[in-house]
């Protein structure tokens, strides 16, 4: 399981199975936010199998999906309010990690803690191609 660390509250991750869960507790992720959608992959555990074997080692678990760049602002908020709302670090996962991040450095940007011409470079300083952010805003106007 590869882990990136984002900031003190944020890791972002490829696909995380429910097997994985009880050794993210044990690292004290206390949540764990879904971006993948059901169905993306053959095999790919379910939001439903996830959220079951979550609710079952204490962890909170969201599922807020979406593909490619097909997000909006409230699906931002959502993962903000996610994050947010726990104690303790929280782990966002798609199939690569990019997804998770790309919706977080837009909220990022949207709320004016990050310029959007820095969006690349932290992304890169990541391992991430955030160059679906400058896309996203292009796409808002």
């Amino acid at each position: 399981m590869r882990l990136v660390q984002i900031n003190d509250t944020l890791w972002v991750a490829p696909q995380i199975d429910p097997e994985d869960f009880a050794a993210l507790k044990e690292q004290g992720f206390t949540a764990i936010i879904n971006n993948r959608p059901d169905g993306e992959e053959p095999g790919q555990p379910t939001a439903a199998e996830a959220a079951k074997a979550a609710a079952a080692l204490r962890l909170a678990y969201t599922h807020l999906p979406f593909s490619g760049y097909g997000f909006d602002e409230a699906l931002v908020r959502a993962q903000q309010a996610a994050l947010a709302a726990q104690p303790g670090p929280v782990v966002a996962h798609c199939r690569s990690g990019t997804r998770s991040l790309t919706i977080w450095a837009v909220g990022e940007v949207l709320d004016g803690r990050m310029a959007i011409e820095d969006v690349d470079a932290f992304g890169r300083s990541h391992g991430f191609d955030l160059s679906g952010v400058q896309r996203w805003f292009a796409g808002r106007g």
